[in-house]
């Protein structure tokens, strides 16, 4: 998987920098190396954020994420167990 440039936290700074000093997308988004297209997508996704709740968010992704790992595997015993009980002994 490819690293990650910014931080989420980063990304909201950047993000309210746009905003606080009234500046243009293309003038923040040269003085920090990112495409335009990249810029409104982080403003779609953390549009309003502060970094606190940044952090909320990023913890309830990364347990979303281990809860449903969590899900496939029980899913995968119990189909073992339906194929195990289906034969005929």
């Amino acid at each position: 998987m490819k690293k990650k440039r910014f931080k989420a936290e980063q990304i909201v700074a950047i993000l309210k920098e746009a905003e606080r000093d009234g500046a243009t997308v293309a003038e923040v988004c040269r003085a920090h190396g990112v495409s335009d297209a990249t810029f409104y997508r982080w403003k779609k996704t953390y549009r309003g954020m502060d970094v606190p709740e940044v952090r909320r968010l990023r913890q309830f992704e990364d347990e979303n994420g281990r809860l449903k790992k969590l899900v496939a595997e029980r899913d995968l015993e119990i189909d073992a167990m339906k194929e195990l009980l289906r034969k005929n002994w």
